[in-house]
């Protein structure tokens, strides 16, 4: 398209801490604990959030990335799935690897060693490491079904 760039620059904001490292079935991750640490330089940016509160949370999808992605697909890696393209489906191979998930914060604290502010959460589906873009309060209203 006539004026869009070839490529945008994303600042990871943070990074997940996890205790998966590897491929896990997202419901098995969003049941276990995690945290997001945000750099020091964005720690102001979580001002206005509280334990309870539902973050929706943009990761990038590291490990994907080496693999790469395929524009038509089996869901689930399944090949039992009739083929679709990735844009309907929640695969992970996607060209641009970004996931979005909607976690409940649990605590926030600073961490002891100077790295930058813990935000505990429960309800994430991300790995050890991955880069976070972006947190956004979870609203019903904006974030509901399109009217």
């Amino acid at each position: 398209m006539a004026g869009l760039p070839d490529s945008f620059n994303v600042v990871p904001i943070g990074y997940v801490r996890s205790q998966f490292s590897g491929y896990a079935p997202s419901s098995e991750m969003r049941e276990q604990p995690s945290e997001i640490v945000v750099l020091p330089e964005f720690a102001d940016g979580l001002m206005g959030l509280e334990p309870g509160d539902s973050i929706q949370t943009l990761f990038l999808l590291h490990r994907a990335a080496e693999v790469g992605y395929e524009l038509r697909l089996h869901p689930g890696h399944n090949p039992a799935n009739p083929i679709r393209g990735v844009f309907g489906t929640r695969s992970q191979y996607r060209p641009n690897f970004i996931a979005a998930t909607i976690a409940r914060i649990e605590k926030i604290r600073e961490a002891p060693n100077g790295e930058g502010t813990i935000v505990a959460v429960t309800g994430l589906d991300a790995q050890d490491g991955s880069p976070v873009i972006d947190i956004k309060p979870h609203h019903a209203t904006y974030d509901g079904p399109a009217p």
